[in-house]
């Protein structure tokens, strides 16, 4: 689920076919069939994220500030001054083991995905995902029941929210991350993004996204040519 994770966002950046049209159709494919989530739903922010990196209230993948963490020197500060406790931001670097990397997609990503295709009415992505759920149920069923089979899907989405959250957050957070000054694209971009040592485990481990810079500028370049 992971490696189909990365597979997917390659296909979403359109960066497999020359043509756009076949990394759409192949993007709804991996993401719909083989991992159960909607095309429309990660493209809607995903392209966010990439136009605004670290940016809040313009990035979504910083939007658990203020409420669980306290997110870079100028909004901790922000708090700080304005009294604002939603939690006790002293323990985060404790606490986030609980809540980032077990909980998102087994927890929140799990629910809102079908909130999310029914909402804006995306029955396409619905049918894609209704696939993965239909195969997924056919094969492990008659081995496991159902509380076998309901088990095992939340453990795998735990494992792979570990996974998932500790790849995507490793090269983001660690960096500026402010309200949007409107500072040109490139100079975004680089202020909000870092590397991570390039080995073949850890290209491996995380889709190339230990070249996160590089990613960030050239979005549609192919992953195995980062490192060029």
């Amino acid at each position: 689920q992971a490696q189909a994770g990365w597979l997917q966002h390659d296909f979403g950046h359109l960066s497999v076919f020359s043509k756009s049209r076949w990394n759409h159709w192949v993007h709804k494919f991996v993401i719909g069939h083989l991992k159960g989530a909607p095309a429309s739903w990660w493209n809607h922010l995903h392209f966010q994220h990439h136009a605004k990196p670290n940016c809040f209230r313009k990035d979504p993948d910083v939007n658990m500030h203020p409420l669980f963490f306290a997110l870079g020197k100028t909004l901790s500060v922000e708090l700080g001054e304005q009294k604002k406790k939603f939690m006790p931001y002293n323990h985060q670097h404790k606490y986030f083991f609980i809540i980032g990397p077990p909980a998102l997609v087994p927890l929140y990503f799990q629910w809102y995905i079908f909130y999310f295709v029914v909402q804006r009415k995306q029955w396409v992505d619905l049918a894609w995902m209704l696939t993965f759920y239909i195969r997924f149920f056919l094969t492990y069923l008659p081995l496991l029941g159902v509380k076998g089979i309901l088990g095992l899907h939340l453990l795998v989405r735990f494992i792979e929210s570990n996974w998932f959250v500790w790849i995507t957050q490793m090269n983001h957070i660690p960096m500026h991350i402010d309200y949007d000054k409107n500072v040109d694209w490139f100079s975004t971009q680089l202020q909000a993004t870092c590397n991570v040592h390039q080995s073949l485990f850890n290209d491996w481990f995380s889709g190339h996204l230990n070249f996160q810079i590089e990613h960030h500028l050239f979005p549609t370049m192919p992953r195995h040519n980062y490192w060029k």
